[in-house]
């Protein structure tokens, strides 16, 4: 399952994006450190779902009239304080939870009602754009100080004649989230010394900020967005690649009221409707919110998800079946299941996510859309539905 981690200072707001987006009991409260221990829990990314091109709807409770929600990872944990990689505050524990996360959603207070601490400050009295590259500057120097502290080591395997720098590099990096093609492809960009003992800090510190940057990709969400100044969320947009402005308070009250009858509304919508009892105060709390997603088309968190996952990572969701002409499993479900895959994946790469004995199996694939067997190497497309036929059952 994809992994998706929320990093940033306390008091950003990390802990009410993780309740709203997962509906999980947590504690949200307005101090440094409100969360301790790493919260993790199951939330989705949207998108469209292939029963719309049916004549009735698919059977899977993932699926609202069309609207199909992908279960990933979503892991909140411990806010980040000046000197994390150092050990300050909770930062070792922080560093160490993303180590086998996929990508990173840097929740920043767009308000600046905030410090650099997370202590509360009068709003606007602090520059968010100082937070923009505040996890990532912490995450690169907490893994040049893993690559520094194993050096050494690397150092006394040189003297074998066997030594390979490529494959100690690998060994070392696999251990923090880094597959052995990122590191490869990491050190074919990289110009480096082949003797490890002409390493400098320079050169440990490029490593290291490149295999971040390779392995634990960030999406900046100003958070707050819907109290900052104008000002604040241009100057956020222009600071980083990738800025999604976002109320997780104005999200967490539309998913409240909507389990609680109140309204209807479906996680991305870009609008909702009140159909039940709410009171003066609730009203005018649900205009408010209303203000936010007629402006930006949605509160922010759903589109922080689905752009860190469908856009950055790059992913597409691809629908198992093994009847071709319902698109039904063996109980005859229809779409009951939804897997993210990288953008390229084959038909193998898919059998191979349902189950590795699907794919040590594997004969071929069919296109149930077209009702027409593919190759092994045929390049699936978001939407696709495909019937595996392998050895395996």
């Amino acid at each position: 399952m994809i992994s998706v981690a929320l990093a940033g200072k306390p008091n950003a707001g990390k802990s009410t994006f993780y309740k709203a987006a997962t509906r999980a009991d947590v504690d949200v409260g307005n101090y440094p450190f409100t969360t301790i221990d790493a919260n993790r829990g199951v939330s989705h990314v949207r998108t469209r779902c292939p029963c719309l091109d049916l004549e009735s709807r698919c059977d899977s409770e993932n699926c609202r009239d069309g609207k199909r929600y992908v279960p990933i990872e979503l892991l909140d944990v411990a806010g980040l304080v000046p000197g994390a990689h150092e050990g300050k505050g909770l930062g070792n524990q922080f560093l160490d939870e993303l180590s086998n996360a996929d990508v990173i959603l840097n929740v920043v207070d767009a308000a600046g009602g905030t410090n650099a601490e997370g202590e509360p400050v009068e709003t606007g009295s602090y520059d968010p754009v100082e937070d923009v590259d505040f996890v990532e500057r912490e995450m690169d120097l907490w893994l040049a100080g893993i690559v520094d502290r194993n050096w050494e080591t690397i150092e006394r395997q040189s003297r074998s004649p066997e030594f390979d720098i490529e494959a100690a590099l690998r060994e070392l990096l696999t251990g923090v989230g880094a597959s052995e093609y990122d590191v490869a492809a990491v050190l074919r960009n990289l110009d480096y010394p082949a003797d490890p003992m002409a390493w400098d800090d320079a050169d440990r510190e490029e490593l290291a900020r490149l295999i971040r940057a390779r392995t634990k990709p960030i999406v900046v969400v100003a958070n707050k967005a819907d109290a900052a100044p104008t000002e604040n969320l241009r100057r956020l947009g222009e600071a980083a690649d990738r800025v999604v402005p976002c109320t997780a308070a104005g999200e967490l009250a539309l998913r409240e009221a909507t389990d609680a009858g109140a309204v209807a509304y479906d996680p991305g919508d870009d609008d909702f409707r009140i159909v039940g009892d709410v009171s003066e105060a609730q009203r005018k709390g649900l205009d408010r919110v209303r203000g936010v997603v007629s402006e930006w088309g949605e509160t922010g968190v759903q589109a922080a998800l689905d752009g860190a996952v469908y856009g950055v990572l790059d992913r597409i969701t691809v629908y198992p079946v093994q009847n071709e002409t319902h698109w039904s499993d063996a109980q005859r479900s229809v779409l009951p299941d939804a897997f993210l895959v990288a953008s390229g994946a084959t038909p193998l790469d898919l059998a191979f996510a349902v189950h590795s004995d699907i794919g040590e199996g594997y004969l071929h694939a069919v296109d149930a859309r077209e009702n027409r067997r593919i190759g092994e190497d045929h390049e699936l497309s978001e939407g696709d539905v495909i019937k595996i036929v392998s050895t395996a059952k």
